[in-house]
């Protein structure tokens, strides 16, 4: 179902939550829940993954994340801002040691001069405050490959938040 590689990855990240005991939540825009379905695809998921958030739309940034009416407004969707109070948020909304969360423009519409397809935010968070972020300009290469490199770089992320927790 996954590339060979997202699936590696997933089983590595889980094995490695899973042995220091850590759980994850994510927060998806643009990848509509990709991240979180690739680390549960792997058996024992559920002693990592916690929850996973799909805010596609702004109402459900702000009712389930907790992100703020005026980041939203100051900084748009698809922002470094954005990501972080997502990554926040839904460490503060679940029971998770790390976040990560993913807001972007996949295509191959909705892209701006200042925010073209392919543009996508990452934030890593943790319960102890540690908080990364992480602009990646893809380019139109096309949705599904916007929305599978999306998927690759939030595992990093996640790794490296988890050395953090």
């Amino acid at each position: 179902m996954w590339p060979a590689d997202i699936e590696q990855k997933a089983r590595e990240i889980v094995t490695d939550l899973t042995a220091r005991n850590l759980k994850l939540a994510t927060a998806e825009s643009c990848t509509g829940g990709l991240i979180a379905g690739a680390l549960t695809e792997v058996a024992g998921s559920s002693l990592v993954v916690d929850r996973g958030f799909v805010t596609y739309s702004n109402d459900a940034k702000i009712q389930m994340l907790g992100i703020e009416l005026a980041t939203l407004a100051a900084h748009g969707a698809v922002s470094r801002e954005t990501a972080v109070e997502m990554a926040r948020g839904a460490v503060s909304h679940s029971g998770a040691d790390i976040a990560v969360a993913v807001t972007g423009v996949a295509g191959p519409g909705g892209g701006s001069l200042e925010k073209p397809v392919g543009l996508v935010y990452f934030a890593a968070a943790s319960r102890n405050g540690a908080t990364l972020h992480k602009e990646m300009r893809y380019g139109d290469i096309g949705r599904d490959v916007v929305r599978m490199s999306a998927v690759r770089t939030a595992f990093e992320l996640l790794e490296a938040i988890s050395h953090q927790a």
